[in-house]
């Protein structure tokens, strides 16, 4: 794989600056133009010790305007991102829209090094580079633009180049034990290194290998495959606004009716007062002493609370927030996406609120929100929430690997109780402000919604992650239902 970028290119200093500098100016128009474009640009360096990976970084920082670029130095893990899923850290780091983000160590250092040094299997090594494939796949089709650079050296090019970085002062500092403990392994990691570029390489985000022996090849290489990347990209996107996109935006035809499980629930399912306030004193003790334990052995968790409106989603949460340390909580109420988050992949602004260690996040709507209102009021593409199920998942997954214990609620009501709810807040001036037009909107497509949950719950009901569907007519049973649930799915999760 590496053997033609072993060759040994050279580019002599006259060619060089003449070359340089239309490129340069070509790269800042172009930037000019994603400055304004619909998609964001990430930029890999990798490639081996002494090859130029912070020289290259520098230049691209002068050769455009460093306002549309964000540099992320990645390397050891802080605190605050050990106490998160592994790919938090990189998430957060997602450029927006209009800019590029140049990450110096990536999602791909780690996994590589750990192979290098035994501390991963074969196997897990496999695992790490099939969550890679998946995490770019997404970035991808969320109109990320992926540029992968690999900068390579021969062995006794390395060694020459090391050797020389010893001897200047100006660049001694830079070659630590670790490089040389690199070096040591050179083989090892042309072999490991080889393997993930062979398992990760696609059309739409490929790897490209550069021969870094000659710093003048090595830039003008790197930066006409940038700006071919940027050029084809934009153009690309130019033919695709000449296009008719209401078809991308019909809804397709949903569940068939015999397959509502929602309509399948017995809603007349009822709690005496007497009985509502025994088991709520009995769950909400179990709760409390729960997420002390949680707090203790510094696990956290992650509830989900999804359901039509007035279906009692805010009383429910509330039951269990009475039993919980207000330190320990956080409620995030998901609406329509700001500008800071339509600007970036869909996940980023949930993956941002991944709680810490000893922490629980509780959502009052949520991801979900792309296959549901989304879906129905044509907020996005056919394609956006047709793959969406699978990222989902996807993101669950990593958060339960992670240990994170994820509690998802469907609370449903019919549209007779729904009617009557609306009604009492009309009525009743303090609830006044929990009524909107969107509310009484949403009602007339009813079924729509309806079918589109069932659906939902279908693709998204995990053996690890699954559904509990709630009967929320009356809300005290639904309010127990969500308490005792809580409960045993927590003591599960901390028994592990």
């Amino acid at each position: 794989m590496f053997e033609s970028a072993e060759l040994g290119q050279k580019i002599d200093k006259k060619a060089y600056r003449r070359e340089a500098r239309k490129l340069r100016e070509q790269l800042l128009a172009a930037q000019k133009k994603l400055a304004v474009a619909d998609f964001s640009v990430i930029i890999l360096i990798g490639g081996v010790e002494g090859a130029g990976k912070s020289e290259l970084v520098n230049l691209l920082l002068k050769w455009l305007d460093a306002r549309g670029i964000q540099i992320h130095a990645v390397w050891d893990a802080t605190d605050e991102e050990k106490e998160r899923p592994p790919y938090w850290r990189f998430w957060r780091r997602l450029p927006p829209k209009g800019h590029m983000g140049i990450f110096f160590g990536s999602w791909y250092t780690e996994p590589i090094i750990h192979r290098v040094y035994k501390r991963n299997s074969p196997a897990e090594f496999d695992e790490a580079l099939d969550n890679i494939i998946s995490f770019e796949q997404m970035l991808s089709q969320e109109n990320v633009l992926i540029l992968k650079f690999w900068l390579h050296l021969a062995k006794q090019a390395q060694k020459k180049r090391i050797k020389g970085m010893e001897a200047d002062p100006k660049s001694a500092w830079q070659i630590t034990q670790t490089e040389k403990s690199f070096f040591k392994k050179y083989d090892v990691f042309r072999t490991v290194s080889a393997h993930a570029i062979r398992r990760t390489h696609f059309p739409d985000r490929p790897w490209h290998i550069i021969d870094a022996t000659d710093k003048r090849y090595r830039t003008l290489a790197a930066t006409k495959i940038l700006l071919q990347a940027l050029q084809e990209r934009l153009a690309f996107l130019e033919d695709t606004l000449k296009r008719d996109e209401k078809a991308h935006r019909r809804t397709l035809l949903l569940t068939p009716e015999k397959t509502n499980i929602i309509r399948n629930l017995d809603l007349t399912l009822k709690l005496s007062p007497a009985e509502f306030k025994k088991k709520r004193s009995q769950y909400q003790k179990e709760l409390f002493y729960l997420t002390q334990k949680m707090v203790k052995k510094k696990c956290s968790a992650i509830f989900v609370f999804e359901g039509p409106d007035a279906a009692g989603k805010g009383g429910a949460i509330r039951q269990l927030l009475e039993a919980v340390d207000a330190r320990v909580y956080q409620v995030i109420a998901v609406g329509a996406p700001t500008d800071e988050e339509g600007a970036r992949p869909y996940l980023w602004r949930f993956w941002r609120q991944v709680p810490r260690h000893g922490q629980l996040t509780i959502f009052d709507r949520s991801w979900y929100g792309r296959v549901l209102v989304e879906r129905i009021e044509g907020f996005c593409r056919v394609p956006d929430w047709q793959r969406a199920f699978s990222e989902i998942n996807f993101f669950e997954e990593q958060l339960i690997q992670f240990g994170i214990c994820v509690i998802k609620f469907w609370l449903a009501v019919s549209p007779e109780e729904q009617l009557r709810r609306f009604k009492a807040r009309q009525e009743t001036p303090y609830k006044q402000y929990k009524l909107t037009e969107e509310d009484w909107r949403n009602r007339s497509k009813w079924d729509a919604y309806e079918r589109a949950a069932c659906d939902m719950i279908e693709k998204t009901s995990t053996e690890i992650a699954p559904w509990t569907l709630v009967p929320a007519n009356h809300k005290p049973w639904a309010q127990i239902k969500v308490l005792k649930t809580t409960c045993d799915v927590l003591k599960k999760s901390l028994k592990r």
